[in-house]
């Protein structure tokens, strides 16, 4: 499929509804080159997923019964965002583990929230549960045409600001973010996948040659913990050569509050993964190859100011 088409017209159809993130050239992190970030943590709901579900929900009739999602949470909260700017009923699905900062922000939109036992798949199964009893419309998290396409536009914004970059660095659970990059760079840049040593789909699924289930846990797990990466990223990842890094939750942690001690940037484990990747030496860049990292969430559980 080719998504530059989609990922364009998706930038056009949600430029009223969502927030142009700003972008930061800095050394520092005990790196001894500079860097390129795209603040992506500062998107409405403090995640890049509003930029899929602003795409889908205006991509065509949405049905009386509304909207459901199922979520680690910050999809959940995008969704529901989403849904009360557009006039949308919505109803959520997240797992305990999604955490008290993100079930709280999901409250917030006004949104009806069920809180499942388990983990993430556990979620959507209760959702498409009430997919099935209700007519609502699901909205996927990660592998869907909509969502990838709205999930592009974050890398096509940043090409629009001016990115230099050689390579991107990416953090990865069910593979939009990722997939909607490649779709929009087809190629023309490199793009380097970083996950969780212990929440790893993408990393598995290229290990043996198709989509699996892995069991997920650790410090990013409410937000790249999906079980099974999605196809549409795993096509993109193959066509593309995609190469894929492990990171331990310890060196995201460092990551995290690097990010916070030297930029002031706040923001959650999943959102300081791709660059731990560079701190951790887990990707070290070849000399003068330029390289630029995505901070993609900043829904911190506790919230510090909750």
């Amino acid at each position: 499929m080719d998504f530059k088409p989609l990922i364009s017209a998706a930038a056009a159809r949600i430029a009223p509804h969502i927030q142009r993130t700003p972008v930061l050239a800095t050394t520092g992190f005990g790196l001894p080159y500079e860097i390129e970030l795209k603040l992506e943590q500062l998107q409405h709901t403090g995640n890049f997923k509003a930029r899929g579900a602003f795409n889908t929900l205006l991509s065509g009739p949405v049905p009386q019964a509304g909207v459901v999602a199922a979520s680690g949470g910050n999809h959940g909260a995008a969704v529901a965002y989403a849904a009360q700017v557009l006039g949308h009923s919505a109803h959520i699905f997240v797992p305990e583990m999604a955490g008290p900062a993100k079930i709280a922000l999901i409250k917030r939109t006004g949104a009806a929230l069920t809180v499942v036992k388990g983990e993430y798949a556990n979620a959507a199964e209760a959702a498409a549960v009430y997919e099935a009893a209700s007519g609502a419309m699901q909205i996927h998290p990660y592998d869907a045409p909509a969502t990838v396409a709205g999930q592009g536009t974050c890398m096509a914004e940043w090409e629009e600001q001016g990115l230099m970059a050689d390579t991107v660095l990416i953090a990865v659970g069910g593979g939009g973010l990722i997939a909607g990059a490649l779709g929009w760079l087809a190629g023309a840049r490199k793009v380097v996948a970083v996950e969780p040593e212990t929440s790893c789909a993408l990393h598995s699924a290229l290990a043996h040659g198709a989509p699996c289930d892995v069991n997920v846990s650790g410090v990013a797990a409410n937000a790249l913990g999906a079980r099974k990466v999605g196809q549409i990223c795993f096509d993109l990842a193959q066509d593309h050569g995609l190469q894929s890094v492990l990171v331990a939750d310890a060196a995201i942690t460092k990551a995290q509050q690097a990010l916070w001690q030297e930029r002031r940037l706040l923001v959650e484990p999943a959102g300081a993964a791709a660059l731990a990747a560079l701190m951790s030496g887990a990707y070290t860049p070849a000399k003068g190859e330029r390289v630029a990292v995505l901070l993609c969430g900043a829904n911190i559980a506790p919230d510090p100011l909750g």
